[in-house]
């Protein structure tokens, strides 16, 4: 069998609908033969690094690996923003790259390159995947595809690039069976389940953070029932918005640099903390790391490189979470825990004293309030796909995820551009559903151009730009450190009007600058006529609108600016 008809195969075989790219000459044979000979869509691009987002978002709800090509040069290195993250977030992906002949390669000559376009994208993408391979041998594709395959999806999931020479796509192979295998579950220790049991059980203040980890490892439903059992609240991390709805009883709010201030609080006066797949890095717990070692904290995480990594003195339970609530609730079934009526109490009494809507004083749109009316009106939509700066922590505040939706954003490499392509990815990985994009003016015009993307594919894009007319979380940066000098955020920066940019495009748009007229343009967007075609919401923001609370850098996660100032310009 052809290689390239192999590989098609093999993608199909494996349960892949989708795969993004953007066409080259060092990739044609790929694309010839998943064109012809599977059923598996081929969307293309516009820009490589569109595509690698696309895949992203495909992963992380498929938990299949997302899929995105590149040819050779400009192709391959245009996908590394993706890749990196995708590891960053762990998402599972398969980055497939077409490379020059095998006899037009440099090898170990003093050239700098001998084909043309020729590009050691292995090394350059080595650090930031989990595997990447230079096919050298026809024969070994089989094997390498199996391989990129499992370390894709096990473990702790993550991209893997393969890059496979034009000539070796068109050799002829022996095609081995394409197998499917089972996850095996990890038994946990007995002696750590009684450990946590023991500690939930003393505890007056506990509360299980989740991470990232909880969607990677498809342990929802698991983890739902671990918190019926114990009856604990539940705080997120920036990557886990959507891991609770927001109206569930235990649900308390998103912790971090610019979580809910009551959240906040409450982590940071819990005195137990399960920690389910969550790095706790420094946007989750502030710089004052030492304060958290005070507490009693288990973390359980498949990776145990992050525990007690920056926060030490954890409890290590180095497990699959999935496996570790099944494992927890089948262990304590004959234990009974009690609702910690006063810790509850004292939460509500926080979040009534700190609503997210009171944090700005703003005389037009409050981006809160906005994001508000927002998921009040948006309950067909699948996902909220939510781009890097103020609107991403505005929306993290505010949006009201349902337990059917969910909350996708670039967090440990956070990348600018990411939301736009990404709605694509998740669009198809929701079998062609509405969803949501939360974007804000500077993100927009990094990868402006999949709007023909989604026009071109009639996606129910549901486009919302937050337009402030700057990069409004450097400039709030500037106002804290550099006495306001706006230098590339909001001097020397613009912005174009999106209503027009998008009408260009085809794309029926409207603009808003006044609170009074939100209500009626989100229901625009979700009206019969617009229901299933891409749209797109300018909303204006003044320039100047902060994004609070944030952390007091250098001080503990209780406090917050405006109230607590930093003692010390952030690092991070």
């Amino acid at each position: 069998m052809k290689v390239s008809d192999y590989i098609a195969y093999f993608i199909e075989r494996k349960g892949i609908e989708y795969i993004f790219e953007l066409s080259g000459g060092m990739i044609t044979h790929l694309l010839d033969s998943i064109g012809q000979k599977t059923k598996v869509h081929i969307i293309t691009m516009h820009h490589e690094q569109g595509a690698s987002f696309a895949a992203d978002a495909y992963g992380r709800i498929t938990g299949l690996p997302g899929i995105a090509l590149a040819t050779s040069g400009p192709g391959a290195t245009n996908l590394l923003t993706g890749i990196g993250s995708c590891y960053f977030d762990s998402i599972p992906a398969i980055f497939i790259t077409g490379q020059v002949n095998r006899h037009e390669q440099k090898g170990d000559r003093p050239i700098r390159q001998l084909g043309f376009q020729e590009t050691d994208i292995v090394a350059m993408a080595r650090p930031i995947t989990k595997a990447a391979y230079l096919v050298k041998d026809e024969h070994q594709i089989p094997a390498i595809l199996e391989e990129a395959f499992k370390l894709a999806t096990e473990g702790r999931p993550g991209p893997v690039l393969i890059d496979i020479p034009m000539d070796v796509q068109r050799c002829q192979i022996e095609a081995p069976e394409i197998t499917k295998k089972d996850k095996t579950p990890t038994v946990l220790n007995a002696t750590d389940l009684d450990k946590i049991t023991e500690a939930i059980q003393q505890a007056k203040r506990p509360l299980l953070l989740v991470g990232r980890g909880v969607r990677a490892g498809f342990a929802i439903e698991e983890m739902r029932a671990f918190i019926a059992k114990t009856q604990i609240p539940v705080v997120t991390s920036l990557l886990a918005v959507d891991a609770i709805e927001y109206d569930h009883p235990f649900r308390i709010g998103f912790i971090g640099s610019y979580g809910n201030r009551w959240a906040n609080i409450a982590l940071g006066e819990s005195d137990l903390l399960i920690v389910a797949g969550s790095r706790l890095d420094i946007r989750q717990t502030g710089a004052d790391a030492k304060y958290f070692e005070s507490k009693t904290i288990f973390h359980i995480d498949c990776d145990p490189g992050e525990i007690n990594n920056r926060i030490k003195g954890c409890h290590p339970v180095v497990a699959d979470v999935k496996d570790f609530f099944v494992s927890f609730c089948k262990h304590s079934s004959e234990v009974s825990f009690t609702k910690k009526t006063e810790w509850f109490e004292k939460i509500w009494e926080l979040k009534d004293k700190w609503p997210d809507t009171k944090e700005l004083s703003v005389s037009t749109i409050n981006p809160n309030k906005f994001n508000h009316l927002l998921s009040k009106n948006s309950d067909k939509a699948g996902a909220y796909l939510v781009d890097v700066g103020s609107h991403q922590m505005w929306a993290a505040q505010s949006i009201e995820v349902t337990k059917d939706q969910l909350f996708l954003t670039s967090a440990g490499m956070g990348a600018m551009g990411f939301a736009l392509p990404a709605s694509i990815g998740a669009s198809f990985a929701l079998g062609v559903k509405p969803v949501v994009t939360i974007v804000g003016d500077g993100c927009m015009q990094i990868n402006i151009q999949e709007l023909q993307t989604i026009v071109r594919n009639q996606l129910p894009v549901k486009i919302v730009v937050m337009n402030n007319k700057n990069l409004g979380m450097i400039r709030q940066f500037q106002d804290s450190y550099f006495e306001s000098r706006y230098q590339s955020t909001y001097w020397g920066y613009s912005a174009p009007d999106f209503q027009k940019v998008a009408e260009g495009y085809g794309i029926s748009a409207k603009t808003v600058s006044d609170e009074h007229e939100i209500e009626d343009a989100i229901k625009w967007m979700w009206n019969d006529a617009n229901a299933s075609k891409p749209v797109l919401l300018q909303v204006m923001i003044d320039p100047h609108t902060n994004t609070y609370p944030k952390i007091a850098f250098g001080k503990p996660i209780t406090e917050m600016e405006p109230f607590s100032k930093p003692i010390d310009m952030e690092g991070t």
